[in-house]
């Protein structure tokens, strides 16, 4: 079965009839968050107020002969769309669309003149996506059979917000907290990040798995004095404290606080940069990101590497995307899996779902759809072009 066209779309769902009131603003509208650009003062910390920061989101459509169509998901449109348009739609249209690991060694082989990683990466991840959802469309079945069929009779979620009674209102019975503090505002910072950790770890149990994430906000002397602050939390992980680039920093963390545990991946893009990682030992949970960093063939790369070291790998966001709950589903090695609570308080997640058709979590735990590809109840006409 060949390709007939590779689209840049916008999934623009109808307005729904009914909501729920919610209590209270989420705290992705209250909290302050930082982010590496934030070492300059004029650029706010409120999240999608950022430069750089994830933005125009970007539905690629892949149709083959007979009009069965897959759709993947990626991230800033405007910058990606001429790569798609003008450079992986001619590579690949007129292919053969089962023929996903061929494709995608074609897409990193043509971009190497240009640069096979960054938004190049971004681009190949929202076709990856879409092809592994057009290939499970075809052959009947759930993308998670096709990549080994599941591993365990539901996935465990962990909850990434700041709303900590809501999230334990759901049922989640492990959390994780943003940050708020650029490396340069110095001891005050650190104490400061330490009152959010103890008040958080008091709020969620001495046993609750309890996670940290500063975004790439800090340099290597400010992360290794703050571990060391935060050793008496027991945290389950401590989340990309670095700039993707830097492992050498990562190293240095590993030797200087080793019993903290370091994550990290959302920011690096394709298996060579995990395999760094892996390498070095500098780190202990491989967070790639499927709608950046490759989509779901290059991430079955990157958990081989990590299976073979010992390393979990939890893709980023995975539990609140199609995409991600058929990777926990089949793969041994992803146990734990991220659920981004993007939803104001009180209002129900089957409410607050993005994407028709995909499971949310009930009381932490989730069971992906068994629907042919990845279960997505998207019309058609939902998916408008864009970018042209």
């Amino acid at each position: 079965m060949k390709i007939q066209s590779i689209e840049l779309c916008k999934l623009e769902l109808p307005a729904p009839t009914q909501r729920t009131t919610p209590r209270r603003a989420s705290y992705n509208q209250t909290s302050k968050r930082a982010f590496p650009i934030n070492k300059y003062p004029e650029f706010p910390r409120q999240l999608r107020k950022i430069p750089g920061e994830v933005a125009n989101e970007c539905w690629i459509k892949v149709t083959a002969e007979d009009g069965t169509w897959g759709a993947g998901v990626c991230h800033w449109g405007p910058l990606i769309a001429p790569l798609v348009r003008e450079h992986y739609a001619p590579l690949l249209v007129g292919r053969d669309c089962f023929a996903i690991e061929f494709l995608n060694d074609l897409m990193w082989r043509s971009t190497q003149r240009f640069g096979g990683t960054g938004l190049a990466m971004v681009a190949r991840s929202g076709i990856d996506l879409a092809l592994w959802d057009l290939k499970g469309k075809l052959l009947g079945v759930p993308v998670y059979s096709l990549i080994g069929g599941p591993c365990r009779p539901h996935i465990d979620c962990y909850c990434t917000s700041d709303d900590l009674d809501w999230s334990m209102e759901l049922g989640f019975k492990a959390f994780k907290i943003s940050n708020p503090v650029f490396h340069e505002e110095g001891t005050e910072g650190l104490q400061r990040i330490v009152e959010k950790v103890a008040k958080a770890r008091e709020t969620v149990g001495a046993t609750a798995d309890l996670m940290y994430n500063p975004v790439m906000s800090f340099n290597v002397e400010f992360a290794a004095r703050l571990m060391e602050r935060l050793l008496p939390y027991n945290l389950r992980w401590i989340e990309e404290p670095l700039m993707p680039h830097d492992t050498d920093g990562l190293a240095q963390l590993k030797r200087a606080v080793p019993s903290l545990p370091i994550a990290t991946g959302e920011d690096h893009k394709g298996r060579y940069a995990f395999r760094e990682l892996v390498d070095r030992r500098c780190v202990d949970v491989l967070q790639p990101e499927l709608r950046w960093g490759g989509g779901l063939s290059e991430a079955l790369k990157i958990y081989v590497l990590g299976e073979a070291a010992g390393l979990t790998t939890i893709p980023h966001s995975g539990a609140g995307l199609p995409f991600g709950q058929h990777f926990h589903f089949a793969m041994p090695e992803a146990s734990l899996a991220e659920f981004w609570l993007a939803s104001d308080p009180g209002v129900p997640l089957e409410e607050a779902a993005k994407i028709p058709g995909v499971a949310v979590p009930r009381d932490g735990k989730l069971i992906p759809s068994d629907a042919p590809g990845f279960g997505m109840d998207i019309k058609p006409e939902w998916l408008v072009p864009a970018w042209t």
